[in-house]
């Protein structure tokens, strides 16, 4: 037999798609032997889960070489492959961030409240906004926030079509930082509230309280001034911030997310919104 009998050469890529390898050991992959094959992808950061079984029962993805089928396991060393089509499908996908005004829920209308996602039409489009993107009403499919904001809370949302940055945001593994303003007062008083609060009690709200039976995450809590306070999360649980206040006594009387991640609000007015630029990542 042949040197080139035994050791065949690996197999082309079938046209038009472009070789993703599983095998990275950045990327390690889920504890067993065999994953499903969505799940995978979705770690090696390719796409969600959703869009994976979307690619998969549209006939984009290949598995060492061969059709993938729903729900298919796959080992840690499989070679994935995605179709150009659905490279060109991420590149149209849109990310939105929008200064949510008081009154608005973050996902869909509830109790006669419109969701936020109502407010990205051009008319709001913020005029500093310099993206080259032009407005169509395709970006509304599929556009969903990624992380909620309480709907008596203003500030920095994000509304997405792009599955990878909705799993990186607010994924089960996910670290990014989001960063709050919150007024508050203390017993009768709505001033110097700083004075006032005990210090101990400043020190538990950045590490020793629990919410729905789970301790939360170390979170970074100081003054901003004598009636503010900022918060830097890596978690979001319902109302958190506001029930973090209410176990130390204290009352919010307006919250801000100014930040997510390496992303800031900046001056982007109330109700309006701008596309994430092309250099912005968060």
């Amino acid at each position: 037999m042949s040197e080139e009998s035994r050791n065949p050469a690996p197999k082309a890529p079938a046209s038009g798609a472009v070789r993703i390898r599983a095998a990275d050991p950045k990327v390690p992959a889920s504890t067993g032997s065999t994953v499903r094959l969505n799940k995978r992808m979705a770690e090696l950061g390719m796409c969600s889960r959703r869009e994976a079984d979307d690619w998969i029962e549209r006939g984009w993805v290949r598995v060492n070489g061969v059709p993938a089928v729903m729900g298919q396991p796959v080992a840690p060393n499989a070679r994935i492959e995605v179709a150009q089509e659905a490279a060109h499908q991420q590149r149209q996908q849109v990310t939105i961030l929008i200064n949510k005004p008081v009154g608005y829920v973050s996902g869909q209308a509830e109790d006669g409240h419109e969701p936020a996602v109502a407010l990205v039409q051009p008319q709001n489009r913020w005029r500093e906004c310099n993206s080259r993107m032009r407005w169509g009403h395709e970006q509304l499919r599929g556009l969903a926030p990624a992380g909620r904001l309480d709907i008596d809370s203003i500030g920095l949302l994000v509304l997405t079509q792009d599955g990878r940055v909705a799993r990186h945001l607010i994924g089960e593994d996910s670290e990014v930082e989001k960063e709050y303003l919150v007024r508050v007062s203390y017993g009768a008083e709505a001033v110097n509230v700083q004075g006032l609060f005990p210090a101990e009690k400043l020190r538990l709200l950045c590490h020793g309280l629990s919410l729905d039976g789970e301790p939360l995450k170390p979170a970074q809590v100081s003054w901003q001034n004598p009636e503010q306070l900022r918060f830097v999360l890596k978690e979001g649980k319902k109302r958190q911030i506001r029930r973090m206040c209410e176990q130390v006594g204290l009352f919010v009387t307006g919250l801000k997310r100014v930040r997510i991640g390496r992303v800031n609000l900046g001056h982007l007015p109330v109700g309006q919104w701008r596309y994430l630029a092309s250099h912005e990542s968060f």
